[in-house]
């Protein structure tokens, strides 16, 4: 009878969980997609390359946080900013903001885990991909970048079909390139969607609260460096990984801890490092992996220190 009601109630929670993330993705997807009608690649390439150090590292963050959602999207832009003349440190803020506070991870992390979670993530993300940029530049690392020629991202078929027959580009052509831009990416994301509420709904209703505080509770010191390690080789999305924190945060674990594992998970991959190979020196390649697990591990320790 135990294991049943358990069952049931995993069911009622992947349903809940499950149709709140579908539903959030969909529409703020729709709203990016709108936005990068206004705001496109090209938009953002000349915008980078006239800007200066320090305002240009806090535009190159800024405008991260409006790029498309993974990193072979992200990757061919970031391309066209280096070999367009934007400054590499502007650059390098992109890059590193891009995954970690695009919109979509936002919006979870105020459906989920409230506002003040969800500003001090921002405010933090934010200022690690601002000083990154200037460190990076600073350390004479703009020499690391192999200036090659990416002809195609991996996201771009879906809206290439679209922009073909989209003469004129009027504003009603604009919303329906949002409208499918928010399809294509839906049906990328979808089983992600779908496995993060599916684990979610498993920890919330069989895994003990007395494991999670003891693996991974607000007593254990090393929590917060061990969940960012295991962040970036579990390749796992940000909209899969952010409905488990938030069980899990629920289970007991610290705040720290999940706030490491998300930012090592969204912040870096494998197959992000291993595209990154291709257009970055083995040094560059090094100072990316280690810049992610540091702002994961002082983001984990500060939250702790806060919340």
């Amino acid at each position: 009878m135990f294991e049943l009601n358990n069952l049931a109630e995993a069911g009622r929670f992947f349903l809940v969980i499950a149709g709140e993330l579908v539903l959030l993705f969909i529409g703020i997807t729709f709203l990016v997609g709108l936005l990068q009608e206004f705001i496109p690649p090209e938009t953002i390439q000349r915008i980078l390359t006239r800007q200066k150090k320090i305002i240009g590292n806090i535009i190159g963050a800024a405008l991260g946080a409006l790029t498309p959602f993974c990193s072979c999207s992200t990757i061919p832009i970031l391309v066209g900013l280096l070999n367009g003349g934007a400054p590499f440190g502007a650059a390098m803020s992109f890059l590193v903001a891009s995954p970690l506070l695009n919109p979509v991870i936002l919006g979870l992390f105020l459906s989920l885990l409230g506002l003040k979670v969800t500003a001090v993530y921002a405010g933090i993300t934010f200022l690690a991909a601002v000083f990154t940029g200037l460190l990076w530049e600073k350390l004479g690392l703009a020499d690391q970048y192999k200036k090659v020629v990416i002809r195609r991202g991996c996201c771009s078929e879906g809206m290439e079909e679209i922009a073909a027959t989209a003469e004129p580009v009027t504003l009603n052509i604009k919303f329906k390139r949002a409208g499918g831009m928010a399809w294509s990416l839906f049906r990328q994301v979808f089983p992600y969607l779908l496995l993060g509420a599916a684990i979610g709904a498993f920890i919330y209703s069989f895994v003990p609260e007395s494991l999670v505080i003891k693996l991974a509770g607000p007593g254990n010191p090393l929590a917060v460096p061990v969940a960012a390690l295991i962040g970036i080789p579990m390749y796992i999305r940000a909209e899969t990984i952010i409905p488990i924190s938030a069980v899990l945060l629920g289970k007991g674990m610290s705040i720290g801890a999940v706030m490491a594992l998300v930012i090592g998970g969204a912040g870096a991959s494998i197959p992000e490092l291993i595209i990154l190979a291709s257009i970055f020196r083995r040094k560059l390649v090094v100072a990316f992996v280690i810049t992610i697990l540091a702002v994961a591990a002082l983001a984990g320790y500060f939250f702790n220190l806060v919340f």
